[in-house]
């Protein structure tokens, strides 16, 4: 019988075939199976469980994709992560808050691209209160009918802080002014010991959680990311995984599970890009793993289309967002483009029917 051991305190577990049964049979796995699996140097038995795992819960062998643009409102943030080459101080010469009038074009060029949501995030700016993303949402909803997906769990926790309203009443309040659901920003590891490496100033990973836990019970649907390949081991890269799957047990409110790998260049925390093979492994055990979270998302922002193509064998079952606009990973020295004509390309290239969707995962056109 083969053992694994990662070398990151977790005990071997036994063989992975054992494993990877289980996981392609519908059975939970635990954090020693996930490590062992992602500490295996067997990429193609994982991709392969990973992919079965995929047709499970998605047998019509659709790929999805949206379009839809992310907007940031301003580049002025507080948090001042290590791993962000995005924010500035407030006194910096490139440091913006978004006037209405630009934001609104944005919001109509989306539109005329056949765009259906907007993805609207920021900075955590000491000069604006909880007014201000209000009256932008409202603002935003009396001209034109989209959908507004908005404001990570640091956001609305900033949000709350400053405005002395607990985390329900602030999203309330979003939700009343036009918010519809949230993005799944912010979690990086949902590890206090790497969070404190990485992102000292930023909510806890208990605090992120407890934001989307108040968004799902008030009806409002979110997504749930992960950046890793910085200053996380194997066993907190899965722990991340079961805290989601967790919370999805108590809620149900996570649509999709998006990992990405973190982009070194231009940032203070710096390093080295986690190889295409790291990704293709860590997203085929977040399939695998995430046995309640119905869509596991590529990221072409950061792997590009090619990469991202082949993740749809390692259990992606979705292409992302089009993304007419994204300005955070660009910071960071990766500026893939994808135009709308290329996923479809890809999505068919792979032997999957692409389909554009709406953020509730609704099919909204199916290409042939």
């Amino acid at each position: 019988m083969k053992e694994s051991n990662c070398g990151c305190g977790v005990k071997p577990v036994p063989d992975l075939d054992n494993i990877l049964d289980k996981a392609v049979r519908g059975g939970r796995l635990s954090l020693k199976e996930g490590v062992a699996l992602l500490a295996s140097p067997d990429l193609l038995p994982v991709g392969r469980a990973a992919d079965l795992a995929r047709k499970r819960k998605h047998p019509d062998n659709i790929v999805t994709f949206i379009i839809d643009r992310n907007i940031n409102y301003t580049n002025v943030c507080s948090s001042r992560c290590r791993f962000c080459a995005f924010w500035k101080e407030e006194t910096d010469p490139e440091a913006y808050i978004l006037d209405k009038e630009t934001l609104f074009k944005k919001i109509e060029e989306t539109i005329a691209a056949n765009g259906t949501a907007v993805m609207i995030q920021g900075g955590l700016h000491p000069k604006l209160g909880l007014d201000y993303y209000l009256d932008m949402l409202q603002s935003v909803k009396e001209r034109y009918d989209i959908h507004i997906h908005s404001f990570s769990p640091p956001e609305v926790a900033y949000m709350a802080r400053n405005s002395g309203l607990s985390l329900r009443e602030v999203l309330l309040k979003l939700q009343k002014a036009g918010l519809d659901s949230l993005p799944g920003g912010g979690a990086e590891i949902l590890d206090n010991r790497v969070r404190g490496l990485i992102s000292p100033e930023k909510i806890t990973w208990e605090e992120w959680m407890e934001v989307m836990a108040q968004a799902h019970q008030i009806g409002m649907k979110s997504t749930a990311t992960m950046m890793f390949g910085h200053a996380e081991t194997l066993e907190e890269r899965v722990l991340h995984m079961i805290r989601v799957r967790e919370q999805q047990d108590r809620t149900g409110g996570f649509t999709a599970f998006i990992p990405w790998s973190f982009q070194p260049k231009n940032t203070k925390l710096g390093g080295e890009t986690t190889t295409g093979v790291d990704y293709l492994k860590t997203l085929a055990v977040s399939r695998l793993m995430l046995d309640n979270i119905p869509n596991v998302q590529v990221s072409w922002p950061t792997q590009g289309a090619k990469l991202a193509q082949v993740a749809l064998v390692f259990g992606a079952n979705d292409f992302g967002d089009v993304m007419l606009e994204e300005n955070v990973v660009r910071a960071a020295g990766v500026n893939y483009r994808v135009p709308v004509e290329e996923i479809i390309r890809c999505i068919s290239d792979a032997g999957f029917t692409p389909a554009q969707r709406n953020t509730g995962y609704k099919i909204i056109k199916e290409f042939s």
